[in-house]
């Protein structure tokens, strides 16, 4: 069993938050002083070793797993969570690549890849936002991707899914800012882990990034930790690329 968080702890969930950086950004965030509740989509026991983790350096965590494509699912999950309280920071990583080149992508290929980056950060988001809002203190930031800035050959639906990202968050910023929350979206470029490992190659990464290098899960978690921090309070509505120089 976990244990309760202590009640002066900020709780945050981060979707997606077994991967590579999903898992950096769960740490810095427990490192930092939350509560953190790491999500997974199936595998429950990649969760929960990043909880035995973050409990191994001190800090305070649980795990969860649901589709956040499933919004009755997610809803549920969240309705169970906000039991013990409101959750004031959601980080939004949770996504899936399916590459293909458009003329040749099937309708499934699309469909999922968007249910789960943007119908995801609606299911998750939406029903945290009023709990959130009575506290008068809130962060939501979304991992986007370089690929919505500027496209990229065989992720037409990737691309789409993390852009509507961006305008979805401007306008949550307008509407949420009065309440004390910030809104942002944090676009890497590429990162090292899985994902990136076999698509970039070193070579291809020395043409394509200007800082001749891939960026680290953990670079990305420093940037995801001071938005969710007090020190950003007045950064709202943004879209903060972490890419080496790629544009």
């Amino acid at each position: 069993m976990t244990p309760n968080p202590a009640p002066t702890l900020r709780r945050a969930l981060v979707t997606g938050g077994s991967g590579d950086i999903g898992s950096a950004i769960c740490q810095r965030l427990a490192e930092d002083g939350c509560h953190v509740i790491v999500h997974a989509h199936a595998n429950l026991q990649r969760a929960q070793a990043v909880v035995d983790a973050i409990h191994h350096a001190g800090g305070s965590a649980q795990a969860v797993a649901f589709d956040v494509a499933d919004g009755d699912a997610t809803r549920a999950a969240i309705e169970a969570l906000l039991a013990d309280g409101p959750i004031q920071v959601v980080v939004n990583n949770a996504g899936i690549h399916d590459d293909a080149p458009l003329a040749g992508m099937g309708d499934a290929q699309w469909k999922r890849v968007i249910d789960i980056s943007l119908h995801g950060f609606f299911h998750v988001t939406q029903p945290l936002l009023l709990p959130m809002a009575r506290t008068r203190w809130g962060r939501v930031v979304s991992i986007s991707s370089v690929a919505a800035v500027l496209g990229n050959r065989g992720q037409a639906n990737y691309a789409a899914a993390k852009a509507a990202l961006h305008g979805a968050s401007k306008s949550l910023a307008r509407e949420m800012a009065s309440r004390g929350i910030s809104v942002n979206v944090v676009a890497p470029g590429v990162i090292e882990g899985r994902m990136a490992g076999d698509a970039f190659p070193a070579e291809l990464i020395k043409q394509t990034v200007p800082a001749g290098r891939a960026g680290t899960p953990d670079e990305v978690a420093s940037l995801v930790a001071f938005l969710c921090s007090d020190a950003a309070d007045y950064i709202n509505g943004q879209v903060i690329g972490i890419n080496g120089g790629m544009g």
